[in-house]
């Protein structure tokens, strides 16, 4: 069983608490043992990236841009190593691996990239006047267990590229993938620039109260999330929160169903529907909610469920016992308030945390499977008469990451999905993300953006330079 190691300042290092074991979702069996840092080892980890950060904020543009341009290159050259690594601590088939790989290349390649702007507000005779962004210092970054690999390159890439230094705490179930992503970026950058520390519960906790650290982005739960923006409180840190998303999806009547149904299978079951802006509740005009309901069962039968090493294999387990449990429960209680399951709804009996695609009707607002958030591979089907209380039902959440509008006439969906309350809103389409689109959420679905010019900024402090000219200048 492969022993690994934290970096902090430059050295791999072996947990003060010992190790904890990670497990395969597949099998429900430990695969590699991690360590379990200290929180003297996370105070060694600020301290390190504080002195890295002297320098490194000096280091030029084209410096910065060559180093991620690098890592990319060895993020390429090793990517079936790494997918096969995210697909054993994750669980997603290797194929679905190997695009988050090569997604996490790319997205360093837009970060490497990118221009911080100077803008020039005023140049008149008597002054000028110009709005410069400065990076920040420490960045802590916290990534959850969906999608270990590809969120840590959203994290990492732009605090790097605007002159910061990462400590980096990956979820306790996923920490692999990321020690791998942090080993490679420690080839190209002065030490302590980088640093991963990895622990259990209790972890995220002190680092987000560090007075070292001056920005956390985390991607999680919302309740954690809440809990991280106190505890940041202390000194005011800057916040870029990714939290949780119960996105809606609406079907306007006249839908082509045949057109569609595989999109929207899709957008609910991507990463066996383990992904904050995947498609979590389905409103249907009741003048079509037998076909597409139809079609949706049958696009789940098509599913190869299994190990994600495996050949052929298109739909792969739960990542971990708790979530499971938790899917099981919001099914149950979908049934027992009259919920129909069209298919699934039974963990399957063989090891691992395998819960096949799931598809439940005869549920409406106010039952918890509607409610919630499932993060899993399950789908209520809620059937709808009329437009304007539709948009009133799926606006009723708390969260407002994303939502979607399906329709044949694409104004008409485009006019109805600028009225969702939501961070990002598409039509036709869903949970559709890129490196140049700003991304995030409104309402309880956090604050700040991640991508695009306005995500790399989220890494900086502007400075207004006001400079008075002398005669003759």
């Amino acid at each position: 069983m492969h022993d690994y190691r934290m970096l902090i300042d430059g050295a791999w290092v072996a947990g003060e608490n010992g190790h904890f074991e990670v497990i395969n979702p597949a099998s429900g069996r430990a695969f590699a043992q991690c360590p379990a840092g200290s929180l003297e080892q996370v105070d060694q980890a600020v301290h390190a990236a504080q002195v890295a950060f002297r320098q490194w904020r000096l280091s030029s543009h084209a410096t910065r841009c060559t180093a991620l341009q690098r890592i990319a290159d060895d993020i390429e050259a090793e990517a079936e190593a790494l997918a096969t690594l995210v697909v054993q601590e994750q669980g997603k088939p290797f194929a679905l691996a190997m695009s988050e790989i090569m997604g996490g290349a790319a997205w360093t390649r837009y970060s490497a990239e990118s221009e911080i702007p100077v803008r020039l507000v005023e140049d008149t005779p008597t002054q000028r006047i110009e709005l410069h962004h400065k990076p920040l210092g420490v960045v802590a970054s916290i990534t959850p267990w969906n999608w270990p690999f590809m969120i840590a390159v959203w994290h990492i890439m732009p605090a790097l590229r605007s002159g910061n230094c990462v400590v980096s705490k990956p979820s306790s179930l996923t920490p692999l993938s990321t020690l791998k992503l942090v080993e490679i970026i420690a080839r190209h950058v002065p030490r302590g620039v980088i640093n991963i520390v990895t622990g259990e519960r209790g972890f995220g906790g002190a680092i987000a109260s560090h007075p070292g650290i001056r920005k956390i982005v985390f991607t999680g739960s919302t309740a954690t999330g809440q809990s991280v923006m106190r505890a940041a409180a202390g000194n005011l840190k800057r916040l870029t929160l990714e939290l949780g998303g119960n996105d809606a999806g609406i079907v306007l009547p006249g839908t082509p169903v045949e057109q569609v149904a595989e999109a929207i299978f899709q957008a609910a079951f991507l990463n066996m529907g383990q992904t904050c802006a995947a498609l979590k509740r389905l409103y249907i005009h009741e003048s079509q909610y037998q076909a597409f309901s139809q079609a949706l069962v049958e696009l789940a039968g098509r599913q190869v469920i299994g190990d994600g090493l495996e050949a052929d294999v298109t739909f792969g387990p739960v990542q971990n016992a708790e979530q499971l449990a938790l899917v099981e429960n919001l099914v149950a209680d979908a049934q027992a308030q009259g919920g129909r399951v069209l298919c699934g709804g039974a963990r399957l009996d063989r090891e691992g945390f395998f819960y096949p695609p799931t598809l439940v009707a005869d549920v409406t607002d106010g039952q918890r499977l509607v409610d919630e958030e499932q993060f899993g591979p399950v789908l209520p089907l809620i059937a709808y008469r009329d437009v304007e209380d539709v948009l009133a039902r799926a606006n009723a959440s708390d969260m407002g990451l994303g939502g979607s509008v399906w329709g044949a006439d694409a104004g008409e969906a485009q006019a109805l999905a600028q009225r969702l309350e939501s961070g990002v809103a598409w039509v036709n389409c869903h949970a559709q993300i890129q490196p140049n689109t700003p991304f995030g959420g409104c309402k309880l679905s956090g604050f700040g953006v991640e991508f695009g010019l306005e995500g790399l900024l989220e890494f900086t402090t502007q400075q207004l330079l006001y400079v008075r000219k002398q005669e003759g200048q």
